[in-house]
């Protein structure tokens, strides 16, 4: 979601870019406009693995030596920047721009403060591209783009092909692995829906998913029965996009997944849990259905739940197989569905 930013700072400045950002992240990178260079490192205030404190030494004096001109710190509204600040402040780095809540006095040279969640939400790709027209920078258009080679849907194809999937025609994808359970969408219903879409379009049906998330998707395929395919962990990055971009539409939670969808112009329903309202498919044909995480599960982040206490205090229940259905009819059937461009939610008109 802030690849609309960069593409400002390179189009404005026509500047070099070196992406600073995790193992995790860094399995998309290759894929993306406008970055030079990508240095990977986990870092303690992300989720990731622990890193001990010279870990975290040698990445700054690798930042020095690089000489860089500014840095930029893109986060989200319930994280703060300074962590990252300090890290480029004792990195020698001149030039230090980011969104902060408290007053970050010598940590940061240009210092935008932060108004969201309590006077206004924005979508993450406003919230990067607003961060970037503080210093000037522009893009010529916001839309999320997406490298994709075509080499990745020829390799995909003899991937699918030896699975048994005819790959002359289109496929529907089912995408359910998460990285929080409390995004979760009940097994049985993912199930049920591959059933009715299957009996409906008897189209290949692709349950995609990471390595570790083979049984889940082996379940759902077997439950589905004829017609289901599991291809967690067989397709790389790029042939997932190549895979998504192909896809008749595509039925996944919030995830990662959305986003390649709405870089890719891929139909897409969303089992949206209620967790970040400023995180749904960006400029998108998508139909978005909300569901409420548990109590037991929502964040100890007093910022999130802040916001969940505002937005999401009505239950909502799972969106039924049925309704997901008729989302997925609609988007197939109807080339009207509107184009969702996301404005910013003043929160005096809620």
């Amino acid at each position: 979601m802030s690849t609309p930013a960069f593409r400002a700072l390179k189009e404005t400045f026509g500047c070099r870019i070196t992406l600073l950002t995790s193992k995790a992240g860094s399995l998309i990178t290759n894929h993306l406009e406008n970055i030079d260079e990508v240095i990977i490192q986990d870092l303690p205030w992300i989720k990731c693995s622990t890193q001990d404190s010279d870990s975290i030494l040698t990445l700054i004096e690798t930042i020095r030596n690089k000489k860089f001109d500014a840095a930029i710190i893109f986060t989200v509204y319930s994280q703060s920047a300074l962590p990252a600040a300090l890290l480029a402040f004792m990195a020698d780095i001149p030039k230090r721009l980011a969104y902060s809540r408290e007053n970050p006095y010598e940590l940061l040279t240009d210092w935008i403060p932060d108004r969201e969640p309590y006077e206004t939400i924005l979508h993450q790709v406003e919230r990067d591209l607003a961060l970037v027209a503080h210093v000037g920078a522009i893009p010529s258009d916001y839309l999320l783009k997406i490298r994709n080679e075509r080499d990745s849907l020829v390799s995909a194809h003899y991937k699918l092909s030896g699975l048994g999937i005819e790959t002359d025609r289109s496929w529907i994808v089912l995408h359910p692995g998460v990285s929080e359970k409390k995004r979760e969408y009940p097994i049985s219903y993912w199930i049920r829906i591959g059933q009715i879409l299957s009996e409906k379009y008897q189209l290949p049906i692709l349950i995609t998913g990471s390595e570790s998330e083979k049984n889940l998707t082996k379940t759902i395929a077997f439950g589905i029965g004829k017609y289901a395919f599991s291809v967690a962990g067989i397709l790389s990055v790029q042939e997932f996009i190549a895979v998504i971009e192909k896809a008749k539409c595509v039925v996944s939670v919030n995830t990662s997944t959305i986003h390649i969808a709405a870089a890719t112009k891929s139909p897409l329903v969303v089992l949206y849990a209620q967790t970040n309202p400023q995180h749904t498919p960006w400029k998108s044909r998508h139909i978005l259905l909300p569901f409420s995480v548990d109590e037991s599960l929502k964040s100890n982040n007093a910022i999130v739940r802040y916001v969940s206490n505002l937005f999401y205090k009505d239950f909502v229940p799972y969106p039924s197989p049925h309704e997901v259905v008729i989302a997925f009819d609609k988007l197939i059937t109807t080339e009207t569905v509107k184009v969702t461009e996301e404005e910013p939610v003043a929160l005096n008109q809620q």
